[in-house]
């Protein structure tokens, strides 16, 4: 046989060999799925919600005007520090001086009157007891003149002058009583008058005191709106007074965040938080939850739900106070912060990638079985499959004898990117995290093979 023929017989035996080894590959990864894949491992997880706010003291104050007036003086300006008591700003106050220097006037002539008052009742006394001594000594005479003149021992002139004697004293008395009781009279309304002088008094030296406003405590003026010269008004019924400043007390710096509904059963005073502040980047202070708000805020109005008369079915946040625990120097109020509450801790627990979290129906599930190894969504459930059949079941894809196996578990809190597994799994583990296409459409059976190499962007569809 020639050379070249046998050449053309071995290359044909080689194309044939070929085309037998790629039609067999091509067979044997016919239902094969490319996925990707995770351990499930031991890792220290922490749960924590994150909700975005501002910075704010803890005790602040608007002072507002309490009198109707012009600034005469402002003593501080915006961002100064003060002490409890200083001076801070002051109305004018002429009237107000003047109303008190008359007032007290009037209470001096009023106690004045009191003391004449009360010495008219001490004479008005003397002289009731002066006439009831001379009652009864002349009482005493007209009794013995009677019995006297029944034994003809006197005269009747003289039982006559005795009598009258007598009669005048008894007339006497009435009058000092009536002086007394008048005396009291007079003492009281002094009295009186005195009251109603001081309380006057009291009355224009606390308008007067409403023209000076000093530090309830120590602290900064945070805002200063007002300018001296400018005039002020004090707040009527629904309308809100003029603000003079507002101080607050910076030894205590809270961060007041908005928390969503969905989040807010889980958080719990006293648990540590991590705060940010966008003006201070690249810094984390450390705070604890310090107050829970109990009525729900609506996301867009920031309106409290006790405050409508009708329900809203929009997102709702609750208000909730992290105080800081070590704030930087000269943090003003206002600042964007956010606020990242730990609200539960697990040590070296069972843990897998978030995204390999899968959920099932009992229906599914069963249909799997009967149908091993299909790629595509199971069929619904019969609507007149029972409710247990119709119920989800939470699990992942276990890979074993290079197919995936759904395993139902129990998961516990979630962590950034990790969830804790309470049983179903073990450690070591292989269990199919994506891509998120698959694992929608994946069933129990379905051969898989392992690629982890960054995966090509899925189409948006």
């Amino acid at each position: 046989m020639k050379p070249w023929k046998k050449i053309a017989m071995a290359l044909g035996v080689i194309a044939l060999l070929a085309i037998i080894v790629g039609v067999t590959v091509h067979q044997s990864g016919k239902g094969v799925i490319t996925v990707q894949s995770g351990k499930v491992q031991r890792l220290d997880l922490s749960a924590v919600v994150s909700a975005s706010g501002e910075i704010k003291p803890k005790t602040y104050v608007n002072i507002g005007a309490n009198a109707y007036g012009k600034i005469t003086h402002l003593y501080v300006k915006e961002g100064d520090h003060v002490k409890k008591g200083q001076l801070l700003a002051q109305l004018e106050n002429v009237q107000s001086t003047a109303d008190v220097s008359a007032n007290q006037a009037s209470v001096q002539a009023a106690e004045t009157d009191a003391i004449a008052a009360d010495a008219a009742l001490n004479t008005s006394n003397a002289d009731l007891q002066r006439a009831q001594a001379d009652y009864a000594r002349n009482k005493l005479d007209w009794e013995r003149a009677q019995n006297l003149y029944k034994d003809g021992l006197i005269s009747k002139s003289d039982f006559d002058s005795r009598q009258n004697a007598w009669a005048t004293a008894d007339s006497g008395l009435v009058q000092a009583k009536a002086r007394v009781a008048q005396a009291k009279a007079q003492n009281d309304s002094a009295n009186r008058h005195v009251a109603q002088a001081r309380a006057t008094l009291t009355r224009v030296a606390d308008v007067l005191q409403k023209t000076t406003y000093a530090a309830p405590y120590d602290g900064v003026v945070t805002n200063l709106p007002v300018r001296e010269g400018e005039s002020v008004v004090i707040g009527i019924q629904n309308a809100l007074g003029s603000t003079l400043l507002t101080l607050a007390d910076m030894s205590v710096i809270t961060a007041e965040v908005k928390v969503d509904e969905t989040d807010i059963v889980n958080v719990h005073l006293g648990q540590p938080a991590e705060v940010t502040i966008d003006a201070i980047p690249r810094k984390i202070f450390h705070g604890t939850v310090s107050e829970i708000g109990d009525n729900a805020i609506v996301r867009s109005t920031g309106v409290a739900t006790s405050q409508q008369n009708t329900a809203s079915e929009e997102a709702k946040d609750f208000k909730v106070v992290v105080t800081v625990t070590d704030p930087p120097q000269d943090l003003r109020p206002g600042l964007s912060t956010t606020a990242k509450i730990t609200t539960a801790s697990r040590n070296s627990v069972l843990a897998i990638p978030i995204q390999a979290l899968s959920v099932r129906t009992k229906a599914q599930l069963e249909q799997e079985k009967t149908s091993p190894g299909s790629v595509h969504a199971a069929a619904p459930p019969k609507e007149s499959a029972s409710k247990d059949r119709n119920q989800d079941m939470q699990g992942v894809f276990v890979i074993r004898n290079k197919k995936a196996d759904f395993v139902p578990v129990t998961t516990g809190i979630a962590g950034t990117s990790d969830l804790e597994v309470i049983n179903g799994l073990s450690e070591g583990d292989e269990v199919i995290t994506g891509s998120y296409k698959v694992l929608r459409t994946l069933r129990s059976g379905t051969s898989v093979k392992v690629d982890n190499s960054s995966p090509k962007k899925e189409d948006e569809s």
